[in-house]
């Protein structure tokens, strides 16, 4: 089964990502993302939206609270939410993270693109 695992910032400033569903524009099975600063830079982790009170991946975020809609998920963090919200393993595929066309990356991390 396929789901569409969309990236999005709500009006109030948090980072979130679940399974759109286009019927209704809204988010459901909702994880909060939040970066963490570390000695490499920045880690990110990924909480059940209704964390500490709602241990499991619930409840739907209408569209009306998206501020923005991010035009792509990156493969990678699609994988890391499953994973998390499933408790099972993606296997095969976990590359680097990649935006736009990978022939046009500048950077080695592949974030920057010309």
């Amino acid at each position: 089964m396929s789901y569409d695992i969309r990236l999005m910032k709500l009006v109030t400033g948090e980072l979130v990502i679940g399974k759109y569903q286009e019927a209704t524009d809204s988010l459901t099975e909702v994880a909060a993302i939040q970066t963490i600063p570390a000695q490499q830079g920045v880690q990110m982790m990924m909480l059940p939206y209704g964390y500490p009170f709602e241990p499991d991946f619930t409840g739907t975020l209408d569209g009306k609270f998206f501020l923005y809609r991010y035009a792509n998920t990156p493969k990678e963090l699609q994988d890391k939410y499953i994973e998390a919200s499933t408790n099972l393993t993606v296997a095969g595929g976990l590359g680097k993270l990649q935006f736009g066309n990978a022939s046009n990356v500048s950077s080695p991390s592949g974030l920057i693109t010309n």
